[in-house]
């Protein structure tokens, strides 16, 4: 007789393994469609060239997919081992009682995630020497080859991403063979999804239109997509293993890929909006129609994914056993073949010309070279209020952080709790701040004048923190949302893991955070640092990362509630804020003091219209840096100093009423010793009567 569990587990390794080549198939129609496999008119590098770049493409994209998909549910999704996720007795004892876990469904899906990551490692070795040929012209191999491919991996700019690409992978790879539980499954999950960031500066994204608007939205829709693709691949593949745990893995894949498809959708738009001169050519132009298959196909994932959450995952609930598999594979099945197309699709029109040329203007201005963007109109306060470049990765974080907040502040309101209107406000201002700060008149200015470069900066650091903290998102957090029962992480048990991690702990510990908080100016300011952040998207992403979480680690020392750092005494708190005052006057003074231009290679080549003398605009910058940093610093004093005060009066409340129960306890004492001695003299009258 067959082990009815066996055929399913193979029927399911081959509806998982059926969208590879359903992917190629897609891929060869696409280029089809667009003829981007044709041979070259002045430069064919050969066939094996024309279509090895394509299929080496799409293993990378498929493994690195289920490379990102299978550390994403390790590390979200899937209960681990006992051994593995080193769970306390406890922990454990309410596993068992919950679901009688084993671990097998993770053990499954961190050794499929690290055969995938050795697989991209190698696909995308492949992917540097067959992109290298095709841009030469020439086939593999032959006189001189390997000094020409030293020198486009090391002097060309496409050669180099694609390096920092495959050293990566490389890392991810070496890594992923030692996973052995949830932290070491989160690390890497998170370099897997940070090697695809060189991959999002290369293809279309590497053009100078839209240049950060294009790799932004390239990194999301990417890292979005292997989550979500790459999620569900690899949950088939462990499905049969998942045992009782199907329903609750089932439910949780599918909030991670409700995320998943938002922001698909909002990337895929923006990068579509770029690459097309209008709606039109979604129908007339090849480019179009093959992104508009891709639309469509997205769509029905989407349909497929809102069916699972109305249907399908009440009815594995309803039905355990046999049938909630039935209930899985109705949908999971098709939908992971879809996903399969899907990539075929994109790779497809990785490799074909958009409508829209990529290339730079050649008439193009100093400002247009340095920046990617045209001159903005003179500065007034007017302009910084209407001029507006968005970056999607910052306008995402930030409309996340107002539904996220908003709906865990709802969700407290409807279980009965409270929480105060005040902090909601709060945190709502700082994050609608911080959107304009980095989407604004701020980042639009801030590429050409130093000035509003400050401003940026100042307002990023010294004033959007505030405001976050004083909306105590991690206190809201701990109330709203769910704990496990099974063992495995979800959004609170890891932002628990976070909050009370060492690094976490040295980084908010009041000396360390305070140094971190103003001597980050002088390392920032007076090294290659700020001029890279100038010239490269990656490093006005971490400018704008780092002075972030500096400004709010160093005000929740001093005025948050949220657990996690150890807070100093009220004079401590004061002396170290006044210490960072100081520090900004003085920082501010030396800038204002400069003879010489800083990143003057950026700043003297711009060439603005409105005879804006560059030094000039320094000193501004640096009055800007004394004043805003000295304003909010002292309202961060005012506010500790009205919390010491409030703070003793709660002591000496306390002090009062414990003085008043000792006080009532001994008048209490001396009455029951005058009531005994009454009656002990009673008695004694009683006798001698």
């Amino acid at each position: 007789m067959v082990d009815s569990s066996s055929v399913r587990r193979q029927r399911l390794w081959w509806y998982a393994a059926g969208s590879l080549p359903l992917a190629l198939l897609a891929m060869i129609a696409g280029l089809a469609l667009t003829g981007a496999a044709a041979p070259s008119v002045l430069v064919d590098p050969g066939a094996l060239v024309r279509w090895g770049l394509p299929v080496a493409t799409l293993l990378t994209h498929a493994a690195g997919t289920l490379t990102v998909g299978a550390f994403a549910l390790c590390a979200l999704v899937l209960p681990a081992p006992a051994r593995a996720s080193h769970r306390t007795a406890a922990a454990t004892a309410r596993a068992a009682r919950a679901t009688a876990v084993d671990g097998a469904a993770w053990t499954l899906a961190a050794r499929a995630g690290a055969v995938a990551a050795v697989v991209w490692a190698l696909a995308q070795l492949a992917h540097v020497v067959l992109t290298h040929s095709s841009i030469v012209g020439t086939g593999i191999g032959g006189p001189g080859y390997g000094s020409q491919l030293a020198q486009f991996v090391t002097e060309i700019e496409l050669g180099r991403d694609l390096m920092w690409a495959t050293v990566l992978t490389a890392l991810v790879a070496v890594v992923a063979v030692s996973v052995g539980g949830y932290a070491s499954a989160a690390w890497v999950a998170a370099l897997a999804l940070a090697a695809l960031f060189p991959t999002a500066l290369t293809g279309h994204a590497a053009g100078a239109a839209s240049h950060e608007l294009a790799v932004s939205s390239w990194w999301l829709h990417v890292g979005a997509v292997t989550v979500w693709v790459g999620g569900l691949a690899v949950l088939c593949l462990v499905a049969s293993r998942t045992g009782r745990d199907l329903p609750d893995a089932v439910q949780r894949y599918s909030h991670l890929a409700l995320w998943c498809f938002v922001i698909v959708a909002l990337s895929g738009s923006a990068n579509a909006w770029i690459r097309l001169n209008s709606p039109a050519e979604l129908v007339t132009h090849p480019y179009g129609q093959l992104l508009l298959i891709k639309l469509v196909l997205t769509v029905a994932l989407g349909l497929a994914g809102w069916e699972h959450r109305r249907a399908t995952i009440p009815a594995i609930r309803a039905h355990p056993g046999p049938s909630a598999g039935r209930a899985f594979w109705r949908l999971a099945g098709v939908e992971v073949l879809v996903m399969g197309a899907v990539v075929g699709v994109a790779v497809a029109l990785g490799s074909s010309a958009p409508p829209v040329p990529q290339a730079p203007v050649p008439d193009a201005g100093p400002v247009y070279l340095l920046t990617g963007h045209p001159v903005p109109p003179y500065p007034t306060a007017l302009t910084y209020l209407t001029q507006w470049r968005l970056d999607p990765l910052f306008a995402l974080v930030g409309a996340a952080a107002l539904v996220v907040y908003v709906g865990w502040a709802l969700r407290l309101r409807r279980r009965g709790d409270a929480w105060s209107p005040a902090r909601t406000a709060a945190w709502v201002a700082g994050v609608l701040l911080f959107t304009w700060v980095t989407n604004g008149g701020p980042a639009v200015y801030g590429k050409v004048l130093f000035s509003a470069h400050m401003i940026q900066h100042m307002l990023l650091v010294m004033v959007v923190p505030v405001f976050l903290v004083l909306g105590a998102p991690v206190t809201l957090a701990m109330r709203a949302l769910p704990h496990r029962l099974d063992g495995s992480r979800g959004p609170r048990e890891w932002l628990l893991v976070l909050v009370h991690s060492r690094v976490a702990s040295f980084f908010s510990n009041p000396i360390v955070a305070a140094l971190n908080f103003a001597g980050s100016l002088i390392v920032f300011y007076y090294s290659p640092l700020f001029e890279g952040a100038l010239t490269t998207h990656l490093g006005h992403v971490l400018m704008v990362v780092h002075f972030t979480l500096a400004g709010y680690l160093f005000a929740n020392v001093m005025i948050g509630i949220d657990p996690g750092p150890s807070r100093p005494p009220y004079p401590l708190r004061l002396l170290l804020l006044f210490a960072t005052m100081a520090f900004h006057a003085f920082f501010g003074i030396s800038v204002i003091s400069m003879t010489s231009l800083l990143a003057a290679d950026y700043f003297g080549r711009l060439g603005l219209p409105w005879w804006v003398d560059a030094m000039a605009d320094q000193e501004k910058g640096g009055a800007i840096t004394w004043g805003i940093g000295e304003i909010p610093t002292l309202a961060l004093a005012i506010g500790v100093a009205v919390a010491w005060s409030t703070a003793d009066d709660r002591t000496a409340r306390r002090s009062d009423r414990k003085a008043d129960r000792d006080e009532d306890a001994e008048l209490r004492a001396y009455n029951d010793m005058l009531a005994a001695r009454a009656r002990q003299s009673d008695e004694e009258l009683r006798h001698q009567r």
